[in-house]
């Protein structure tokens, strides 16, 4: 396997230099959480917005972390803060566990200030808040702090394992921590906060996944994958598995004043802490021969989701996700004999919205029902003596007020 001893000392020792001096001409200079521009740099900033960076796009935080800087403009207001405050300003934004994991830490640092008098000042400070890794860590301490710190998320992965020709799985353990080193040995003592943006910069806009920009690139004269024009070939990655599908029934109960029923998810699971329809989950049958069925929990007569017939769920995430909450909600459809129909306003009709999510693929299928005072009544009682959370509003309510995730605000549209 090719290691940095394939790169020469003098590949290795001007790597930073010119790195940096094509960001000072090239770089992004204007990011609202930038720091490198100021003596006085402010963790929290570079902290927010490493974890909203976390797999997802710049173009996409910008707004949210504009609406967060408005709401929360220090940690301690995003600590004192109330959660469904916090969902709704992250709503949309997905990978949910990672606002769950802000909030906590946001509780996290202001006792470490409470306590110190200042953010954490070491890299295992912050490697002790939840959802800080060693990569958001070294990022923080380089740029949030101005102190030395390394970074090696997955842009920079992909700049080094091109440069250097690195050609291990980068889901190894072996391979991270032979990235880990060379990103060390490459890291500059001086401006390691200019150098960490730098290399940033050079993963989103020049070292991009699909059509690397080459000739602008100041390392590629001894860039090793560009030598033997294989550059898309890294960073190697072993093939994913497909991912497994679930089928859900998303039940728009209504009452007769036009409020539905919205439930907040548990903590743990699928959108932690945020709220959705009650959902009833479809076991899918293996659909190789025509007529694949699909089993309702309900076990009712109304025709089975519109779902492809070449997938199947995964039953121990079929039984994980019927909550507490839905499994009253589906006794007591069942006690009353009601069922959801098919909300079919589309030229689609019956077929589901697919919403894919990191591990699996979502079919969700909206289905209506209205009950009476009376029957609204019973089943608040049902779920209140449950100590479930959950309310009444309208479909424009619950998008203004509500943390809904993604996958709700679709089926709203």
């Amino acid at each position: 396997m090719p290691t940095q001893s394939s790169q020469s000392s003098t590949a290795l020792n001007s790597f930073a230099p010119r790195l940096l001096d094509w960001f000072a001409e090239n770089g992004r200079h204007d990011l609202p959480w930038q720091q490198h521009q100021t003596d006085t740099p402010n963790p929290y900033i570079v902290w927010l917005s490493e974890v909203m960076l976390q797999q997802t796009q710049v173009i996409t935080v910008l707004p949210y972390f504009a609406r967060f800087m408005a709401s929360f403009p220090t940690v301690q207001d995003l600590a004192a803060a109330e959660w469904d405050t916090v969902a709704e300003h992250w709503a949309g934004l997905g990978y949910y566990a990672r606002a769950r994991n802000l909030h906590k830490g946001a509780k996290q640092l202001v006792e470490v200030i409470d306590e110190t008098g200042e953010f954490p000042q070491t890299l295992a400070g912050w490697e002790a808040i939840s959802g800080v890794g060693p990569s958001t860590a070294g990022a923080i301490m380089a740029m949030g702090l101005h102190h030395y710190g390394v970074i090696c998320d997955g842009n920079v992965k992909r700049v080094l394992t091109r440069w250097a020709a690195i050609d291990g799985d980068i889901t190894k353990s072996a391979t991270t921590k032979e990235l880990w080193a060379l990103a060390e040995r490459l890291t500059p003592t001086e401006n390691s906060g200019l150098f960490a943006q730098a290399m940033m910069d050079m993963g989103a806009t020049l070292c991009t996944r699909s059509k690397p920009a080459c000739l602008l690139c100041p390392l590629k004269e001894d860039c090793l994958a560009h030598a033997q024009g294989r550059e898309t070939d890294y960073p190697v990655k072993a093939k994913k598995q497909p991912k497994p599908s679930k089928f859900s029934d998303a039940l728009l109960i209504e009452s007769v004043d036009g409020d539905i029923l919205w439930l907040q998810r548990p903590d743990n699971g699928i959108w932690g802490g945020l709220w959705s329809l009650p959902l009833q989950f479809v076991e899918k049958v293996d659909g190789k021969t025509s007529g694949s069925t699909a089993k309702k929990v309900e076990a009712n007569d109304d025709k089975p989701s519109n779902v492809p017939n070449d997938v199947r769920s995964n039953e121990k995430v079929y039984e994980a996700e019927f909550t507490t909450a839905e499994q009253i909600i589906n006794e007591w459809l069942i006690k009353n004999e009601l069922v959801a129909k098919s909300v079919s306003n589309t030229l689609l009709d019956d077929a589901p919205i697919k919403h894919s999510l990191t591990h699996f693929h979502w079919y969700l299928t909206p289905r209506k029902l209205t009950i009476d005072a009376t029957q609204v009544t019973e089943l608040n009682q049902k779920l209140a003596a449950a100590e479930i959370d959950f309310k009444w509003l309208t479909e424009q309510k619950a998008q203004d007020s509500l943390g809904l995730p993604r996958a709700m605000v679709k089926i709203l549209e």
